[in-house]
């Protein structure tokens, strides 16, 4: 190993990363607000060994890829009401409470049927499951759930195609708008990212524009929502929960919660984790 190059190991091992080429430090910047709460630009600068406003730049540039969300100080990935957290990170979260979700909408699936997903990663859990009740027709618009099932046995795939966004790791516009509209479903299945007085809410109108295509392409539409979601908002409202046949929520949900799904006059059911 020549001595830049064990200077540089010797660094990541004390949690310093200098030497990187912009795109580099860019892709680890992402890796290290994905795996955290909250990370200041403060440190980002010390650990790359780089200028604050480099720093800056830096985020304002992963913030337009919508990787992260910048806030005084630093960034996070946490979602607000404009933003939606990256899929990456989005898959890292509430793992228990969405294979709950995903093990009661199995239940209500039949050999035979015609099932749409969304680009959700909560449908996703459902998605692992769905070949062992196969042979199935699944729609859908999410690359992993493509990438998951393209070769599995007795699953009939349909894959909606559009404009691809990262950030989503899913096919959207009009095309895919399209594409729903010349199809049917048994049953649509889909999560949201907020929910509040009776309402769904995404923060972004194209992810909106394809969920409501979905719930006009379905004879039955479920809703599937980890606890969390319920009494946040968001910038776009998506639907009211009056368009579900049924809301699916897992047993993280408490008394406050309980109540707004009944004041919401949609029938609903609690997951058992």
């Amino acid at each position: 190993m020549t001595a830049p190059s064990q200077d540089r190991a010797e660094a990541r091992m004390r949690g310093d990363e200098p030497g990187l080429g912009p795109e580099d430090r860019r892709e680890r910047i992402g890796e290290i607000v994905l795996a955290s709460e909250y990370v200041s630009a403060r440190d980002l600068a010390s650990r790359f060994e780089v200028s604050l406003m480099t720093v800056h730049r830096d985020l304002d540039e992963l913030e337009r890829r919508g990787l992260l969300r910048k806030i005084r100080g630093g960034a996070t990935p946490q979602p607000s009401s404009l933003f939606e957290s990256n899929v990456r990170y989005r898959l890292s979260t509430a793992r228990a409470e969405k294979e709950a979700l995903a093990r009661y909408a199995l239940a209500m699936i039949e050999p035979g049927q015609a099932i749409l997903l969304d680009d959700a990663t909560t449908t996703l859990a459902l998605a692992r499951l769905l070949p062992g009740i196969a042979p199935l027709t699944v729609i859908t618009n999410y690359l992993a759930t493509i990438q998951l099932l393209h070769d599995a046995p007795g699953i009939r795939l349909i894959a909606l195609g559009g404009e691809y966004f990262p950030s989503h790791d899913s096919f959207l516009g009009i095309v895919c708008e399209d594409a729903i509209a010349s199809l049917r479903a048994d049953l649509f299945f889909m999560s949201t990212s907020a929910v509040n007085n009776g309402i769904a809410y995404h923060q972004e109108q194209e992810i909106v524009a394809v969920k409501r295509a979905m719930l006009g392409a379905a004879a039955r539409s479920v809703l599937l929502i980890d606890h969390s979601k319920l009494g946040k908002s968001a910038l776009h409202h998506l639907a009211p929960l009056s368009d579900f046949d049924l809301i699916v929520v897992d047993a993280g949900v408490d008394a406050e919660g309980r109540r707004a799904l009944e004041d919401a006059r949609t029938p609903f059911a609690i997951a058992s984790m």
